[in-house]
């Protein structure tokens, strides 16, 4: 055998065993078993007509898998889902399973911490509320402020009934006064009183904040030329 082809046989040989090697330390780590706990977010699957109040956000589950994948694992990869079957208002216990956990495949569910959350419903209502506008600031030039109005008035909002038949009015976002002498208009949006009360129409209302100058006539002219 010539010394080139010894050599290149040497060099085939060398490289076979570094892949040997490499392929029994990678299948090594794939099969060695490794846990990890995540804080997997949770969604529901509401009924219609009906709200989940104070619902539960997060809970822990610890999984079990290849010490490579689990090492690697985004936590956002890890959810669950809980599909509520209920059709009138109440309190209830759901039971969570590895049913309700969506996760990469190749993992498994060793345990939900906790695994068993109380829900909350209430019935979804609808109704109109007046809009105030919200004012901040102080005008220019010692303008006075006369009573603002907003258009529409009202506006239609949704959300639990409890929570809704307490709300008396909405606000605006804050409009600023400052630099302002003379009436003016702002569009803006209406602010909701509560992240479970939802602004259904319209999202925005135009606001008209009439002002004067102090000392100013608020009735009407008079004609100079006529006699009392």
């Amino acid at each position: 055998m010539s010394e080139g082809l010894r050599t290149w046989g040497l060099r085939l040989l060398a490289l076979s065993i570094a892949c040997a090697l490499w392929f029994s330390i990678s299948l090594a780590d794939r099969q060695a078993l490794s846990e990890r706990l995540v804080e997997a977010s949770v969604s529901y699957n509401r009924p219609l007509g009906l709200i989940i109040l104070d619902p539960e956000k997060s809970v822990r589950v610890r999984l079990r898998g290849g010490s490579k994948q689990v090492r690697e694992l985004n936590p956002f990869q890890v959810s669950v889902q809980v599909e509520l079957l209920q059709s009138s208002p109440g309190r209830f216990s759901v039971n969570l399973g590895p049913e309700n956990v969506l996760l990469p495949l190749g993992l498994e569910v060793v345990s939900i911490e906790p695994n068993v959350i109380r829900v909350e419903l209430e019935r979804e209502v609808t109704r109109r509320l007046p809009v105030r506008a919200r004012l901040i600031g102080e005008p220019a030039a010692g303008a006075v402020v006369e009573e603002p109005e907003v258009f529409p008035s009202q506006v239609l909002v949704s959300g639990p009934e409890s929570l809704v038949a307490r709300i008396e009015s909405l606000e605006t976002i804050p409009i600023s006064l400052d630099g302002h002498a003379l009436s003016f208009e702002a569009e803006t949006a209406v602010v909701a009183p509560d992240p479970l009360v939802q602004i259904v129409q319209p999202s925005r209302v135009t606001v008209r904040i009439p002002m004067r100058q102090p000392g100013a006539d608020d009735g009407p002219p008079t004609d100079p030329g006529r006699k009392p």
